[in-house]
């Protein structure tokens, strides 16, 4: 058996550097702006909220058995995803990444997979377009200086912006919080998908970003086999992760990536044992590419209103993941 995750200390997260009026990243919100957070979608938690995630994959989660794909994967019938079955299976296992050592500081953890859809290119980090490695290593390098800034949660600051594992490294669990870029093509194998499992299970947390049309349906397959039974379920803004640091309102929802493109934002969460009183296991940002948005901040491509809001978002997200 692995040992517990790794985590800060609760009274490290809390103790902030500056007061958190002092350190709001976004501009003051216009007269009446709060009001339209009552009447935006994605405001109740009920059973409707399974169909819009994914139950349609329940019949097909578990009959995915099947012959290896790449090195150790199980073949599994998509039939999902932008291109739905598979072209070639782009493995992610000798890039040339180079992590950082393991020192006790929180570090940013990203998830590198095998997946069904991969491309030589000179845009993405280590000449491959790969879904897990969008925005890297500005995006994790961007909001690692913001949480430095404004916390004193002690953080590793490198060029490289954190680490990057898979489900079959050890040294993953040593990480309480995993950002996973776009993981509709993620094709697993059986270790990745028990280790999954067993990774939420013992304490740690999970972003899932970058999630467009049936990519969310995808990822609740794969999270079925993780854990029987899994159950996606709006988050609305009232949820604990929206104000345990910065006050995230469905306005700074909306003001992201995606808004218009695929359809309106929705934040879906899991919960351990399907329990809204139990952890938060994982965020679904579903419609939603906020590690874009840390990506290009610095840059004046986007309005400096949806640089910090992705800012606040991510922070909130991290923060609450240690304070479970």
């Amino acid at each position: 058996m692995r040992k517990p995750i790794a985590g800060l200390a609760a009274a490290s997260v809390l103790a902030l550097g500056v007061a958190l009026a002092a350190t709001s990243l976004a501009p003051p919100a216009e007269p009446g702006a709060e009001s339209a957070t009552s009447s935006a979608p994605g405001t109740g938690v009920d059973s409707a909220t399974n169909s819009e995630a994914g139950s349609r994959a329940n019949s097909g989660a578990n009959s995915g058995a099947g012959s290896g794909a790449g090195s150790g994967a199980v073949q599994r019938p998509r039939g999902f995803g932008r291109f739905g079955g598979y072209r070639s299976i782009g493995s992610s296992t000798n890039l040339p990444i180079s992590n950082i050592p393991y020192d006790g500081k929180f570090t940013f953890l990203r998830l590198r997979f095998d997946e069904a859809y991969s491309s030589p290119s000179g845009r993405y980090e280590f000449g491959v377009d790969q879904g897990w490695n969008h925005d890297y290593p500005r995006a994790e390098y961007n909001l690692s200086l913001m949480l430095d800034e404004l916390t004193v949660i002690p953080i590793t600051i490198d060029y490289r912006g954190g680490n990057i594992f898979s489900f079959t490294d050890p040294e993953l669990f040593d990480y309480p919080f995993v950002y996973i870029s776009e993981p509709g093509y993620w094709v697993p194998s059986d270790e990745e998908i028990e280790n999954l499992g067993e990774y939420l299970l013992k304490g740690g947390f999970i972003m899932v970003d970058d999630m467009e049309g049936d990519d969310t349906e995808a990822f609740h397959r794969i999270m079925q086999e993780a854990i029987p039974g899994t159950e996606f379920v709006i988050l609305d803004t009232t949820h604990p992760i929206f104000n345990c640091f910065f006050e995230i309102t469905q306005e700074d929802i909306f003001n992201q990536y995606y808004r218009s493109r695929y359809g309106d934002p929705v934040i879906y969460g899991v919960y351990e044992d399907n329990d809204p009183g139990n952890r938060l296991l994982v965020v679904i940002n579903h419609n939603l590419d906020i590690g874009e948005s840390w990506e290009v901040a610095n840059t004046g491509y986007i309005p400096a209103e949806q640089a910090n809001n992705s800012y606040k978002i991510g922070m909130n997200y991290i923060i609450c993941s240690m304070l479970h």
